[in-house]
């Protein structure tokens, strides 16, 4: 075993767990129990009284996720620690590190808070410190930080913004990634050929939808123009497009009647959209019980409006993230080294991966043709087997062609599918073998980041998505954002006025006066 242990999470309901206080903080029990189909969430504060949420808006779904992903936990890493804000032990290491380059921002969107105007200040690490930053997790052991994002406010109007991709490309990271709104993609034809010369891997695009009355209520303008755009620009880039993911934020009663026609126009556009990553709101702010409970969506509710408004998509054609750990220690023994696992706790996230065959003219997910519960069961054992461990590469591979040969069904796979693909992923270990897989596939994946009422410090320390900062410290997301809101202390530690930052660099974009 190199980055998992079996997992400690404890199956079955009702169970009890850590969370925290919506209005104090402070750290509360909370029950996880099923009830009229759906999973909820109760606490309460000695002070505040009770809160009572849903924590996973299908119980089917819930089952299901909580059966395949709770095999595997992380034993977290070496060096450094991570702070995560309740516990000393962290289980998971950094698979995905956010370095937010400034909380500037070239919208104003009425539902946000953190950007520069709105929150009186700037936070914009000069080069220097974005460098060192990169390097801390890069120094990440056993395995250095795989996989970088750019975020912000809008990470594309930091000032030196093309260096900072230089500099993550020369220091090793396997995937480099940017969140954006796509605003300067779309009005600068160049922008998206520039990224990719310096090398960008991946467009984090964000893409609520289709209707102009979604982008009026949480952007304050209709940027669906400028999304088609973008995605066009990112199309055109060469010597091949650049892979965008679109990043839908899902609000209930807004854009989730959508979900299945983002999927669908993502499946029209695989040269360009490589995935659809679904987040469903987190919520902020005090929202009276009533009125919470109508604005919960949860990835259970995306899972199951998928089903429905596609013709595709089944329930369980989604596991848990952790699942994708089974694979990455199997490549692990393979290769002799740790490899990066997400071993998330399964309420964390969802996946499949969708194929679509031009030559029958459908969609295809990958459990048509993969018997995917059968694999993880035959798979799960040899991650803590000695004996599959001290095999050759060779004879590694071999076992693992044999398990993957039992679980597939040809009649029912894409036109052209090879199951020589999936074994060449874990023979070569590369990223080119890695896209021949995924080239004609879309990954959808769903990632419900926590806030004050559905807070479960038992995810907390499990989180595999985690921020960098400036001390240097590595944080998990719910932590940063939610938790002990370490993103507050920080930024309000590394940001300038205003006023300072209009004196240094005039009235530029994001400090407009």
């Amino acid at each position: 075993m190199y980055v998992i242990q079996p997992s400690k999470l404890k199956k079955g309901l009702p169970k009890e767990t850590k969370s925290i206080c919506p209005v104090c903080g402070k750290v509360i029990p909370a029950t996880i129990y099923e009830e009229n189909g759906k999973i909820w969430y109760k606490k309460t504060c000695p002070e505040h009284g009770e809160f009572k949420d849903i924590y996973y808006g299908d119980a089917e779904v819930w089952y299901w996720m909580e059966k395949w992903g709770t095999i595997l936990d992380g034993i977290g890493p070496e060096y450094p620690k991570i702070l995560n804000g309740y516990a000393d032990k962290h289980y998971s290491y950094t698979a995905l590190a956010n370095l937010d380059l400034t909380n500037r921002c070239n919208l104003r969107c009425p539902i946000c808070f953190a950007n520069a105007n709105a929150a009186g200040y700037v936070y914009e690490p000069d080069f220097d410190t974005v460098v060192k930053m990169m390097k801390f997790l890069r120094e990440e052991r056993p395995v250095p930080t795989p996989a970088i994002q750019f975020a912000g406010g809008e990470p594309t109007i930091y000032p030196r913004f093309f260096d900072v991709i230089r500099k993550a490309k020369e220091l090793g990271f396997a995937q480099i990634q940017v969140a954006t709104n796509g605003i300067l993609i779309a009005n600068q034809k160049d922008f998206a050929q520039k990224m990719a010369d310096a090398g960008m891997h991946t467009v984090y695009l964000q893409f609520d939808g289709f209707k102009e009355s979604t982008y009026i209520t949480a952007r304050g303008v209709n940027l669906l123009p400028t999304k088609m755009k973008a995605i066009e620009n990112l199309r055109k880039v060469k010597p091949k497009p650049l892979a965008t993911v679109l990043v839908p934020t899902v609000v209930k009663g807004v854009n989730d009647d959508e979900v299945g026609k983002i999927v669908e126009f993502g499946l029209q556009n695989l040269d360009v959209i490589r995935a659809v990553n679904f987040q469903p709101v987190s919520l902020s702010g005090r929202i009276p019980q009533g009125e919470l409970l109508k604005m919960r969506y949860t990835t259970g509710d995306l899972i199951r409006d998928l089903h429905e408004q596609t013709d595709f998509i089944e329930k369980q054609d989604f596991f848990p993230i952790p699942v994708a750990a089974l694979f990455s220690e199997i490549a692990s023994q393979i290769f002799k080294e740790p490899k990066p696992a997400f071993t998330t706790h399964p309420a964390c996230g969802a996946a499949t991966y969708i194929f679509h065959d031009y030559q029958k003219k459908k969609n295809i997910p990958i459990t048509r043709f993969i018997d995917i519960p059968g694999l993880i069961e035959d798979l799960a054992p040899l991650t803590f087997e000695e004996k599959f461990e001290k095999k050759s590469k060779l004879g590694s591979i071999l076992t693992l062609y044999k398990i993957l040969k039992k679980h597939y069904d040809k009649e029912y796979a894409p036109t052209g599918f090879k199951l020589k693909e999936i074994v060449g992923v874990f023979e070569q270990g590369t990223k080119d073998s890695l896209g021949k897989l995924h080239w004609d596939s879309m990954f959808i994946g769903a990632m419900h980041f926590q806030d004050a009422y559905n807070y479960d410090i038992m995810r907390t320390i499990r989180c595999v998505i985690h921020y960098v900062t400036p001390d240097p410290s590595i944080i998990p997301f719910c932590s940063y954002n939610t938790g002990p809101t370490f993103r507050t202390k920080i930024e309000k530690k590394y940001s300038i006025s205003l006023e300072e930052y209009r004196k240094r660099h005039g009235n530029v974009v994001g400090v407009e006066g």
